[in-house]
């Protein structure tokens, strides 16, 4: 006794029952029904080139990464020491590592590389690896991935600007474009008075000797520190798209101002400025006048991937939530031995199974309307808003479920959770909130009625193979069956609904029938329940929870 050390001396903090410290993870092999989906659908190159990014994406170096990104936010430097303008954001170096990750291996360019050959198939499926490293980082890849469509819409402009924005190769200088060999574009769309209403914007488009000036306030800028903006403004002819370079054509700096950075709720790591077009030189792209038509393309590009980062969200926290039910013990087992436990990670990986089903089939159909097929181009148009709307839906509650199976370490900022859960929301407001996404689909059923028969045709492949299924099919010809303007008031019910019936539809073409069987009667069938973790008692929770891996 006499070699005891004092109790008020003996250590306290053993620490047992808790997770081991996470290593390196490799995001594609640990992800069975990405495999699966890439194995199906994509040429076989896309898959050996992810194979890479799956590694660098799941190690413990490039999670810190994105950690560090979100903890130091970009900071603007509207001015230097003499009181010259900059308008500059400086970003943390661990933003520019992730950014190097993700340009110079060309997943911003390799849609249209490998347009109509998987190269949709192959960006979609990139950034739903690279989301699981850092979300916010992920917008500037967007925004310069789908500027694409809208440079085509100008020979000149194309010529110009699509080798910049094909290269592999980050460069974050404030420097001429001329003078960089890859590049980054932005976009500057809305403004206060006018948020989602775009006929509503009042920056003006001024003709000048050497090209066009704008002058006005634009809301938010995604991306300021890029190369070049595209944007909106009114000029005589009407509402025009302009593409706004940061220098001008001689070498000069754009008088672009950044009048601030957004202090946002999430995607910290990303930067939001208001801006101020004072005589700002711009080019024009398009028809004049017909700016919101031109930027449409650009839309159903990034509202693809606005679907897509939820479903990435969504995996990365499963994999916290498994890994940690697996290591930490309750009551004497492991929480992944725990019914109910099992029951909500079982639920959880069934809407990330269907998630992803749904934006690597949106991907498919992109690749194949780049190569003529117009069924597949009449997809294109319905599928990118039914998927944003509803994951971006199903996002918010699925992190705060993952958060309260880890417990109270879950709420705490070391591990993503936390981070994820203040992401969760953006990508539901970015490129159209709720309302307006359901409007849209009304829209598309409205003046493509070929939408709706592709649609149809892919749902009806299923038919006849789950009871649930079923019933919610016809349900929806009923509902088709009334004038378009009499559905507005349930466009919300609608789009969700046309939104899980394809993910159903598409997990019984593909998925095991414990899945696909499970996950219609979750959320099709009378027991279907808007909150995680209600699933049929007979659910066979064992054969799902072999599919999250390891």
């Amino acid at each position: 006794m006499a070699d005891q050390a004092p109790r008020s001396r003996q250590g306290t903090h053993e620490v047992d029952n808790q997770p081991d410290v996470s290593g390196d993870r490799d995001l594609l092999a640990a992800d069975l029904p990405l495999q699966e989906a890439l194995a199906r659908d994509a040429p076989q190159w896309v898959a050996q080139r992810l194979a890479a990014l799956g590694e660098e994406a799941g190690s413990a170096r490039v999670r810190e990464l994105g950690q560090a990104a979100d903890r130091h936010p970009p900071v603007l430097r509207a001015f230097d020491a003499y009181g010259r303008r900059l308008d500059e954001v400086s970003y943390h170096p661990a933003y520019h590592e992730l950014m190097h990750l993700a340009i110079d291996h060309g997943w911003h360019a390799v849609a249209w590389q490998e347009e109509g050959c998987g190269g949709h198939q192959a960006h979609v499926a990139a950034l739903y690896l690279l989301t699981q490293a850092e979300p916010g980082f992920c917008c500037p890849i967007t925004m310069t991935h789908a500027a694409m469509p809208v440079l085509r819409h100008s020979t000149v402009v194309h010529a110009r600007w699509a080798p910049g924005l094909l290269a592999w190769d980050y460069d974050p200088r404030a420097i001429p474009a001329s003078d960089k060999s890859g590049l980054t574009f932005g976009m500057a769309m809305t403004e206060k008075q006018g948020g989602s209403d775009l006929r509503a914007i009042s920056t003006r488009a001024e003709p000048d000797s050497d090209g066009w000036r704008l002058i006005g306030h634009k809301w938010f800028c995604s991306a300021p520190m890029s190369d070049a903006f595209l944007t909106l403004a009114r000029s005589d002819a009407g509402l025009g798209c302009f593409l706004v370079p940061r220098f001008t054509p001689d070498g000069q700096r754009n008088p672009i101002e950044l009048q601030r950075l957004k202090d946002k709720c999430g995607n910290r790591a990303n930067a939001s400025a208001e801006i101020e077009y004072r005589g700002a030189w711009a080019e024009p792209i398009g028809e004049p006048g017909r700016g919101i038509a031109t930027l449409l393309e650009m839309v159903q590009q990034t509202r693809l991937d606005t679907a897509t980062a939820p479903v990435g969200m969504m995996r990365q926290a499963l994999d916290e939530v498994w890994r940690h039910a697996r290591q930490r013990h309750a009551f004497g087992r492991p929480l992944a031995d725990q019914p109910l436990m099992r029951g909500v990670i079982a639920d959880l990986a069934l809407e990330v199974e269907a998630g992803l089903a749904l934006v690597m089939r949106t991907a498919r159909a992109f690749d194949a309307a780049a190569r003529g097929e117009q069924d597949e181009a009449a997809l294109a148009r319905l599928l990118p808003a039914l998927a944003k709307y509803w994951h971006n839906k199903r996002g918010p509650g699925f992190m705060a479920e993952a958060m309260e199976c880890l417990g109270g370490i879950g709420y705490v900022e070391e591990l993503p959770l936390a981070r994820l859960y203040r992401e969760a929301p953006v990508n539901s407001i970015w490129e159209g909130s709720g309302n307006v996404i359901c409007l849209d689909v009304l829209r598309v059923l409205a003046r493509h009625p070929e939408a709706l028969d592709a649609l149809r045709q892919l749902l009806g492949k299923a038919r006849g193979q789950q009871a649930n299924f079923d019933a919610a099919l016809n349900e929806l010809e009923r509902e088709f069956g009334q004038p378009v303007e009499d559905l507005e008031p349930r466009a919300r019910w609608l789009a969700q609904r046309l939104a899980q019936c394809t993910q159903a539809a598409l997990l019984l073409h593909h998925a095991p029938n414990a899945v696909a069987e499970t996950f219609c009667r979750a959320r099709l069938g009378s027991e279907a329940s808007p909150a995680y973790g209600i699933l049929p008692s007979d659910a066979p929770l064992a054969a799902i929870l072999e599919r999250i891996g390891n």
